[in-house]
């Protein structure tokens, strides 16, 4: 079961309070190092504190096993930032996934035939998480890469993996999420939001109009697998004063669904 940042392992708020097989020094850990992000790279212990709502002396103790097991340093003593060896908590998913493994190629081409940065993502918690990705220029003040993660609802492949969740499922997100307006363009609202999530799904793909960041345009399509479930997004980002939003359309969308159409085979 993923825990969501809000779940805190505190006093009566603890969700699984009572549960003997649940071990929340682990779970603690896992919170302490999903608290680094690519806009926040280098945390305090206080800072993790009041972001993930665990006590200051426990964030210090799962920081000092987590240095001394190699995964976390602090140069200056006081400002903890991840190492290296973190990913290797995330290779073995990645390296078990079919699609992540064998994805390359195929946004290489995509990437190539375009001239324009490509990314598949799935859905985990509330957020995307970047799986593969081909990038033929920096379109991003956000440095992205596989293991980076964005807010689903404010992303075109994030919306398109949105929009297939059952309505259960859905509804408790939308509960949830902070919406954060990015760009005057931004969608401002759950209602709105709600909005385009259905436009999304009847019309099979999702385009964010530098909702997310000025000058960039991205569209998105999912990647359905032979069972008819959405396992991924696939979407394509351009520069906005490059592409607009009629040729992602018409001559970027086209390219998007056939390359789409090729992953799923992957996922048989």
């Amino acid at each position: 079961m993923a825990i969501h940042p809000d779940d805190r392992l505190n006093g009566d708020a603890d969700p699984f309070k009572g549960d003997p097989n649940f071990m929340a020094s682990l779970a603690r850990g896992l919170e302490v190092i999903q608290a680094f992000t690519p806009q926040r790279r280098l945390l305090s212990i206080s800072q993790i504190s009041q972001k993930t709502g665990i006590p200051r002396a426990a964030v210090r103790r799962c920081l000092y096993t987590l240095s001394k097991l190699g995964f976390v340093y602090a140069e200056d003593g006081k400002n903890y930032q991840l190492r290296p060896r973190i990913l290797s908590l995330g290779h073995a998913y990645l390296a078990s996934t079919p699609l992540a493994r064998a994805a390359q190629p195929v946004l290489k081409q995509l990437s190539d035939m375009l001239n324009e940065s490509c990314s598949i993502a799935t859905l985990d918690g509330d957020d995307i998480l970047y799986i593969a990705r081909a990038s033929s220029s920096r379109i991003m003040t956000i440095d992205l890469d596989i293991g980076s993660r964005l807010p689903a609802w404010s992303t075109s492949m994030g919306r398109v993996l949105l929009s297939y969740l059952p309505d259960e499922q859905l509804n408790a997100l939308l509960g949830r999420i902070t919406m954060i307006r990015y760009t005057p363009q931004t969608v401002d609202s759950v209602a709105k939001l709600r909005e385009e999530l259905k436009r999304v799904r009847q019309q099979g793909y999702a385009l964010n109009d530098q909702e997310l960041e000025m000058g960039l345009r991205s569209i998105a399509v999912p990647i359905i697998n032979p069972q008819g479930v959405v396992e991924a997004a696939l979407n394509v980002g351009v520069h906005a004063g490059q592409v607009s939003a009629e040729e992602l359309q018409t001559r970027v969308l086209p390219e998007l669904q056939n390359a789409a159409r090729e992953l799923a085979l992957l996922l048989d």
